[in-house]
């Protein structure tokens, strides 16, 4: 694997001097490789990782699975490519699975937004033939981080005791 994309991607907020200490290389060797990194579309952005159950107003998140008929011409990138253009859309995968083809992670307000979402824009699409919500209760790991490992619960309950 490539060192620096490895430490990138873990924290993006290094320093050039800091990526050139860790993996060995030369500051402008490191700059270098992330321009190109950049222009090849391997680096798409940096992000923060949220902990959005740690705030009582962050809304629900659901795991939508959609069963699709695939076109003979562009096989699932047709319908992908609408399903990631909903803004409450956040990720679409094409899966290898048997019940499912696509997987979507998609945000909203309530419950009661996200089935609205999928019965009247997802399942009404023309190549979709089923679809199956679970909503997400509980975030234990993201982006390789561990976001829950029972210690904040125990912590809470002793304060209480």
């Amino acid at each position: 694997m490539n060192k620096l994309l490895e430490v990138l991607e873990k924290n993006s907020d290094f320093s050039v001097t800091e990526l050139a200490a860790m993996t060995g290389m030369a500051e402008t060797e490191v700059r270098e490789k992330i321009n190109e990194y950049k222009e090849m579309g391997v680096i798409r952005g940096t992000k923060t990782l949220i902990d959005w159950d740690k705030l009582s107003d962050a809304g629900v998140r659901a795991i939508i699975e959609l069963k699709v008929t695939p076109k003979p011409e562009t096989g699932f990138d047709d319908i992908a490519n609408i399903v990631m253009s909903y803004d409450n859309v956040e990720s679409v995968y094409l899966a290898a699975s048997n019940s499912y083809d696509l997987i979507a992670l998609v945000r909203g307000s309530t419950i009661q937004e996200i089935a609205e979402f999928v019965a009247r824009r997802l399942s009404t699409l023309d190549s979709v033939i089923g679809t199956a919500t679970n909503f997400v209760l509980t975030t234990y790991k993201k982006g390789g981080e561990v976001f829950y490992n029972g210690e904040e619960q125990t912590e809470q309950r002793s304060m209480i005791l």
